[in-house]
């Protein structure tokens, strides 16, 4: 399984930028997407998670922010992130899962927020 994220870059506070994750050969019916991020010396922090049913979770400093979403037809699932603080700032890594000895992840896109 290969995972392969882009859309990260340099944006302003207050900007939105649009992560995409494309998942060849993954079925969003029986895996659960999801996109995390992490900063130099922090844990690795759950950001979104899109389940086969369509039912989302986000964290509670991306609520009403974010919105994560997938296509299908595409294999690609997408984090629309609006309203960019700096505390946006960080490494944004795609994961698919299935069960414990199903758990890939992408090489992750990097997002920086300016003031």
């Amino acid at each position: 399984v290969q995972l392969m994220e882009s859309g990260g870059g340099l944006v302003q506070a207050g900007g939105s930028l649009r992560l995409s994750c494309a998942a060849p050969g993954i079925s969003f019916s029986i895996w659960t997407m999801a996109w995390y991020r992490q900063t130099p010396g922090k844990q690795r922090e759950l950001v979104a998670q899109i389940r086969p049913t369509g039912a989302t979770t986000y964290a509670d400093s991306v609520k009403g922010r974010f919105t994560i979403s997938k296509d299908d037809d595409k294999s690609t699932v997408y984090l629309q992130m609006n309203d960019l603080n700096l505390d946006d700032t960080a490494t944004y890594t795609c994961n698919a899962k299935r069960h414990a000895l199903a758990n890939f992840w992408g090489q992750g896109t990097q997002v920086n927020v300016s003031p």
